[in-house]
């Protein structure tokens, strides 16, 4: 089975090394589908997927918590595991076949200097079409 789509990364990215030194990252995928209920949140399901080979340890420094990733997963599976305390758990594994970066995380998306600059610069007035009118001056005369 293969399943695509956007997921947020719950943690940051761990990588190791099977005993033959081929690297693995593992990733914690966090799909979020479904209705919004009360509250105004969607469901969201977890994936365990691993990253294999070169990609792995080159896109591991990326792949932080937050970081909201376009992904393709195959071998798509569940696997039941008996917790610390005795009860069974239930969790849903995958390969990534590809991914690509969707966002920057907001806190990330510029260094802190240049986001305090970009606040303090004062706002610049719009310039106007030729007409002497701009079209938030038509906005009133619009009938939908």
């Amino acid at each position: 089975m293969i399943l695509s789509g956007l997921a947020r990364l719950g943690r940051d990215a761990e990588v190791r090394h099977t005993s033959d030194g081929m690297a693995v990252a593992n990733l914690a995928l966090a799909y979020n589908y479904g209705k919004k209920d009360a509250d105004g949140k969607r469901p969201t399901q977890w994936i365990d997927a691993s990253l294999w080979g070169e990609r792995a340890t080159k896109l591991a420094q990326y792949l932080t918590k937050g970081t909201q990733i376009s992904v393709v997963v195959e071998d798509v599976h569940g696997e039941t595991y008996k917790k610390n305390d005795g009860t069974g758990g239930y969790s849903i594994r995958a390969r990534v076949l590809s991914l690509e970066f969707a966002a920057s995380k907001p806190s990330e998306s510029k260094p802190a200097e240049q986001r305090q600059e970009t606040k303090q610069q004062p706002a610049t007035a719009k310039p106007k079409p030729s007409g002497g009118h701009s079209f938030d001056d038509m906005a009133d005369d619009i009938p939908f």
